[in-house]
């Protein structure tokens, strides 16, 4: 089964999305025949590297609300995290542009790290207020899941991958991507928004369910036909 995942990494439901979508993982029979592959979206792409104002201040202009209007949004996502094992320090957060961190995870994903550097990504933005578009930061956090600092301060230093970025926000655009996280299933089922672990069992099971009905062979001899086939033991006719 595969499972395709358009997030970004400063998208606080992204990373609570991610997360149910494990749990559930856990209580589904089958997660060694899961792939999972996360796809780039870039909710701000014209965020500022540096950022110049908190995320509360950040979030209040961009939704045209009160400064306290946005701290009580980000408690109540924070209480969601929690509730999924994540802590998210919202007052030290560092929102800043993502398109660096994308290249990164792509080039990750070339040395099947992809995963790992997602989650080092999110829990670096969300839990340790790390500026990940800092080339410095972002070398660190690299080497940290087992990617070469050379390779990856070459790419920092060029636009690599940036075409991989590129075509996945393209194709999210194709198929109707307005929000993340999106969740897609087998290129036939989405799943748009952090559902609750129950909401992706369900459709996991359901996947898997059609999945092997499709590929189990039918028997479609006509009635009363003549069967004639080989085995190791030699070839015969059957009535």
């Amino acid at each position: 089964m595969k499972i395709e995942i358009w997030s970004d990494f400063v998208c606080p439901f992204c990373y609570i999305g991610k997360r149910r979508l494990e749990l559930a993982l856990n209580d589904f029979a089958h997660p060694d025949k899961v792939n999972i592959e996360f796809k780039s979206y870039e909710l701000d792409p014209h965020s500022k590297d540096q950022p110049n104002q908190n995320i509360h201040e950040y979030l209040a202009v961009r939704k045209g609300m009160s400064v306290e209007q946005a701290k009580e949004l980000n408690e109540n996502v924070g209480r969601q995290a929690a509730t999924v094992g994540l802590e998210y320090n919202f007052d030290t957060m560092q929102h800043t542009n993502t398109f660096d961190a994308h290249r990164v995870a792509k080039f990750a994903e070339t040395v099947q790290r992809g995963q790992e550097m997602t989650e080092r990504l999110l829990r670096a933005y969300f839990t340790e207020s790390e500026l990940i578009s800092d080339p410095s930061t972002l070398k660190r956090l690299a080497t940290e899941v087992g990617l070469d600092e050379e390779s990856v301060a070459e790419l920092l230093e060029t636009n690599r991958y940036a075409n991989r970025v590129r075509s996945d926000e393209e194709l999210a655009k194709q198929i109707g991507v307005s929000g993340v996280p999106f969740f897609v299933f087998n290129e036939k089922y989405a799943v748009s928004g952090a559902q609750p672990k129950e909401v992706f069992i369900e459709v996991l099971e359901r996947v898997w369910e059609e999945e092997q009905k499709s590929t189990s062979l039918q028997l479609l001899n006509p009635t009363n036909a003549k069967t004639s086939y080989c085995t190791g033991d030699g070839c015969e006719v059957e009535e």
